[in-house]
């Protein structure tokens, strides 16, 4: 079964999910919303890429193309990585794409369980980083809707947090598909559940604004604050949010939002 065929069975994985009520962060989404939601940086797909992936000792060029041309996708994974960040090579984001593609075509079909479907979703969602934009001077054209679906996917099958903002975005910004803020709240709040920093920022901001969303003050700058805590130090705008949300807050906002995050703390341990 190719990719594309994959994919449309995801999306209707993923309409599914959304059938029954259940979001962590107890917010429903304001009908007929048009607000602007609130400018935000675009993820570091560098870092972005490498979640779930343990490193190791990086082997020669060599063994890993002999490896990659055997069909072992961690080779094939370090390859479309080290080419998309020209680390150690010449930066060659086709040649990052061709690689991400053979992981994607050969192991869709991989239980989200093994131990390197990690590696899947996160080759699902580097093609869907790519396709967004396009490769220039290549055939790999930006396309929206192939990203979605490359997102759609990894989020639905997987269960890839990234996927899941990445995902989140496309729909509450109206990209490769038509604006829907109640599908795009709820990819953002199974990301955010998961621990995705940039996924609880943006929904504490819209948590804490009012923005397509009953006001949360309280559950807003918990969210604001766990993403402060995970955001690397590129990502101004958290920390930007956060700043400007803890200054509107009021003393009982901040005492809640702290026992929020004490119970977060709490049922992460457990």
């Amino acid at each position: 079964m190719r990719v594309s065929d994959h994919i449309r069975v995801a999306l209707a994985v993923g309409a599914m999910m959304f059938a029954t009520p259940g979001l962590a962060f107890e917010g429903n989404a304001v009908n007929g919303s048009e607000t602007a939601l609130p400018v935000v940086g675009q993820p570091n797909s560098a870092a972005a890429v490498k979640k779930g992936v343990q490193t190791v000792a990086p082997p020669s060029l060599s063994s890993l193309q002999y490896a990659a041309e055997e069909g072992q996708a961690i080779a094939q994974w370090q390859l479309g990585n080290m080419y998309a960040n020209g680390n150690g090579v010449g930066r060659d984001d086709l040649r990052a794409f061709n690689y991400f593609s053979r992981i994607a075509n050969a192991h869709a079909e991989d239980n989200p369980s093994a131990p390197q479907a990690a590696i899947v979703a996160n080759a699902f969602v580097a093609l869907g980083r790519y396709y967004l934009d396009g490769i220039p001077n290549s055939h790999v054209k930006a396309d929206p809707e192939r990203a979605r679906e490359m997102f759609s996917y990894a989020a639905s099958y997987f269960g890839n947090r990234d996927a899941q903002y990445n995902l989140a975005r496309l729909y509450l910004d109206g990209i490769g598909t038509p604006r829907d803020t109640k599908y795009g709240v709820r990819w953002l709040g199974l990301a955010a559940q998961k621990g995705q920093h940039q996924a609880q920022a943006l929904l504490g901001q819209m948590l804490f604004n009012g923005v397509n969303l009953q006001r949360q003050a309280a559950r807003g700058l918990m969210l604001l604050t766990l993403a402060r805590d995970g955001a690397t130090p590129d990502e101004i705008w958290i920390q930007e949010s956060y700043n400007a949300a803890l200054a509107k807050a009021s003393e009982d906002d901040r005492a809640m939002a702290l026992q929020m995050l004490e119970r977060w703390v709490q049922g992460r341990r457990d």
